[in-house]
């Protein structure tokens, strides 16, 4: 008997272990990973100057508005004499300096972006954006964050720089864990006129990958579905992203009373449902035609307090490796494996809908998509009409059951054609014989 339990207990650690671990893997984006690299570009007196530059090389996962925030823990006892493009949130204790007063002389520095507008002296490239990074796939040029700091106390030289340790990245929560700093071959760089390469003189790499176990212990969307023949609506189901915050939800009675008010909130706002999930995605299949059909997606916003900046929806479908056209969303194919064509990413038109607001009548955005049918794999039967798997900002959203889809009549199985194709043709029959 006790021999059982124990076995039972080092086999519940061992795949809650394995389930934290294989979360940072993300089969839809096997090589994501953010990258900081730290360029040292010249010598100083007592240290360096360095240019750190992080890259989102994620497909559709970015650093939304408040934006990123960097740490890491210093060596020996360095401090930060001026930095340009970012700043530190604490000074941290220099009470033993006279004179020049360094910029930082915390051991932990915390570092966060300039906000877009700072003055011209103190951005460098690729700066200044309030830590709002968008994917690689949405935008790969500006998928970049840059900023230049002079170290102080440190070696002066490849062999007595000792590397910082201990990286973390919130971006803008927790979820992100980084390796230790790893010394590379020293980046390359071309002089303006494309004539002349200089090159670091020492370059070391952080790489930084996302678990959405670490970021949140319950899910943070789920999916809901309906369709043209079948009147039944498919919800979330029920305390899909955890019931344990219905106590603070908001009713209709309490919003008239919390909107428009500038009260300060620990937690999110959000509206009391039945899911209790912030986001809500719904796939709504909506027309059949001869040799196309078309769906219908919906993001709906369930949380008072947020808007969502340079949103993106992840889709897995079958039948995404023939899509025709996509209304009102960009559409971006990913492939992380060349053998299918199954997944693609959604994501608003800049100044139009990329930006979802708070919940209320604006808080949703939506699309439609016309797909072309494979007559060879082309059904409704067994829910073949709604996706495998749906991520909204990242994060895999929770679905429902797969006996709940909504099923086609007998005689949409036998034979799928558009219902009004099929009431046109009665009539028309109609009309010869009356």
């Amino acid at each position: 008997m006790v021999f059982n339990t124990y076995a039972h207990l080092v086999s519940s650690v061992f795949f809650i272990v394995l389930f934290a671990h294989a979360e940072a893997y993300d089969p839809l984006d096997p090589t994501g990973n953010i990258t900081i690299k730290w360029d040292v570009i010249s010598w100083t007196a007592d240290g360096y100057v360095a240019t750190v530059t992080m890259t989102n090389y994620q497909m559709y996962r970015h650093i939304m508005s408040p934006g990123w925030t960097m740490g890491w823990v210093w060596a020996k006892k360095e401090v930060i004499w001026t930095m340009l493009g970012a700043e530190a949130t604490e000074q941290g204790d220099c009470s033993k300096y006279k004179g020049n007063i360094p910029y930082c002389c915390e051991k932990k520095p915390t570092i966060v972006d300039l906000l877009p507008g700072a003055p011209y002296n103190q951005q460098v490239a690729n700066c200044c954006k309030g830590g709002v990074v968008p994917s690689w796939g949405q935008d790969p040029s500006a998928a970049i964050s840059s900023f230049q700091l002079s170290v102080g106390n440190s070696g002066t030289s490849s062999k007595t720089v000792k590397l910082p340790k201990n990286f973390t990245l919130n971006g803008p929560g927790p979820g992100y864990t980084c390796s230790q700093p790893v010394t590379v071959t020293p980046t390359r760089f071309l002089t303006s006129d494309g004539r002349r390469q200089t090159q670091a003189l020492m370059t070391w790499n952080v790489v930084c990958t996302y678990s959405q176990f670490l970021a949140s212990p319950s899910p943070t969307c789920c999916v809901s579905m309906s369709s043209f023949y079948n009147s039944t609506i498919v919800t979330c189901p029920t305390c899909a992203c955890g019931c344990q915050n219905r106590e603070n939800c908001i009713t209709d009675s309490k919003i008239q009373s919390i909107v428009g008010e500038n009260t300060t909130t620990n937690g999110p706002l959000l509206q009391c449902t039945q899911h209790m999930c912030p986001i809500r995605v719904h796939w709504h299949v909506k027309l059949n035609y001869v040799s196309y059909w078309r769906v219908k997606m919906s993001i709906t916003n369930f949380n008072y307090g947020l808007n969502y900046t340079q949103w993106t929806l992840v889709v897995q479908h079958p039948n995404l490796n023939n899509v025709t056209q996509v209304f009102s969303f960009n559409y971006q194919p990913l492939m992380p494996y060349k053998s299918t064509n199954d997944t693609g990413m959604f994501y608003g038109l800049k100044f139009y809908n990329d930006l979802l607001m708070e919940d209320g009548p604006n808080g949703n955005v939506q699309s439609e998509m016309l797909l072309e049918k494979d007559m060879n794999t082309f059904t409704w039967d067994n829910g073949w009409a709604f996706p495998r798997k749906v991520y909204f900002n990242g994060d895999e959203c929770v679905m429902p059951p797969p006996d709940s889809y909504p099923m086609p009549p007998n005689s949409a199985n036998a034979n799928p054609i558009a219902s009004s194709t099929l009431s046109a043709s009665v009539l028309l029959i109609l009309l010869v014989f009356w």
